[in-house]
């Protein structure tokens, strides 16, 4: 498997027409969303996962900045 420089990749979607451009740009931009917003679900059934076995740490931003600071 060879790799494509980033420079390579330019020069390739530069030889789309503009059509193909805007259609190449959209799905990018739509499969970023989508991988966040998996990364999302996944953080968010962690967080879930942690609070119910007890382990998740409540409290407010100040609380959170103050423990951390003590471990400086």
């Amino acid at each position: 498997m060879s790799i494509i420089s980033f420079q390579e990749i330019i020069d390739s979607v530069e030889k789309l027409s503009l059509d193909e451009q805007d259609y190449l740009f959209e799905l990018i931009k739509k499969r970023r969303i989508e991988k966040r917003r998996l990364e999302i679900a996944a953080n968010a059934k962690a967080t879930l996962e942690s609070f119910k076995q007890g382990t998740a740490k409540t409290g407010s931003v100040n609380d959170l900045m103050k423990e951390q600071l003590r471990k400086v």
